[in-house]
């Protein structure tokens, strides 16, 4: 038995703001990061991670093969910027939650998720407790910031394309007044042959004539129907148009917030001397 389209939508997830927590040793405990810390070579540092998180498909899963990646690739970023345990196992849990909140509905929700992780991050960059921790300053919150900004929300849409399922919609119009479909006249027609064959023989004295199709052009309602139809196509068509450009308003958006973030090039000096206005 097929779901209906509106129960299909309940369970549904749509796009939500999510509140911002300490989440130091919640994904990489203190134990877990002395074995992260031992593992010397990048095979054994994907190896600790795939046991860490089970991951032991990622040869043959491509979702296993993109977070191990991505988890690698963090703990990458944090040795080569020289950071302790505790801003490794934060920032590691900062990434993590950032995908699980981009992932968990096929919906948009750029916005949101880049809202999460700015609170994240200042989550564990302000001494506030208990709400918040001054676990990075100011520039390790502008490293983290453009780290993942230019990989994780360059790339929001292919991690969204690959964790979360596709999503089609079936237009299905009944008008009143229409003739009935091809379908349900098979139906009716398959309906009526079977009770023919339960009847007994006697009652079948009359000759059942063959009924006569009638030509296309000579159905009274075929104009409606062709008129309805085209106006369903522009309807169709505007709201496809309408949501490409719901998508091109959200990816400049994106590039908007993205390029405060990046660096700026550095003004030269200019070198002369200057001469002074006499008296």
């Amino acid at each position: 038995m097929t779901e209906s389209p509106c129960a299909a939508m309940t369970k549904l997830k749509m796009p939500r703001e999510h509140k911002a927590k300490i989440c130091l040793w919640a994904d990489l405990s203190f134990h877990s990061m002395g074995l992260i810390e031992k593992a010397q070579t990048t095979d054994q540092l994907k190896s600790v991670l795939v046991e860490l998180f089970r991951l032991q498909d990622a040869a043959t899963n491509p979702r296993s093969a993109i977070l191990l990646d991505l988890y690698f690739y963090t703990v990458q970023f944090c040795r080569e910027n020289g950071f302790n345990r505790e801003q490794t196992s934060a920032l590691f849990s900062i990434v993590k939650k950032t995908h699980e909140a981009c992932t968990e509905t096929p919906l948009g929700n750029v916005d949101q998720c880049y809202n999460y992780f700015i609170d994240l991050v200042f989550c564990h960059a302000v001494k506030r407790p208990p709400f918040s921790i001054d676990l990075f300053d100011q520039d390790q919150v502008q490293l983290v910031t453009e780290y993942v900004v230019n990989t994780y929300f360059r790339h929001f849409k292919l991690y969204k394309y690959v964790f979360t399922p596709q999503m089609s919609v079936d237009l299905t119009l009944t008008y009143v007044g229409m003739p009935k479909s091809e379908e349900s006249q098979e139906v009716e027609q398959e309906d009526k042959t079977v009770h023919s064959l339960e009847t007994p023989v006697e009652e079948k004295t009359e000759s059942i004539q063959p009924e006569v199709p009638v030509p296309a052009e000579a159905d009274p309602k075929a104009a409606l129907r062709a008129f309805i139809r085209s106006q369903v196509n522009e309807e169709v068509a505007q709201i496809r148009q309408s949501l490409e450009e719901r998508l091109k308003l959200n990816e400049e958006q994106l590039l908007a917030n993205i390029s405060p973030l990046e660096p700026s090039p550095i003004p030269r000096k200019k070198t002369g001397s200057s001469k002074g206005k006499k008296k």
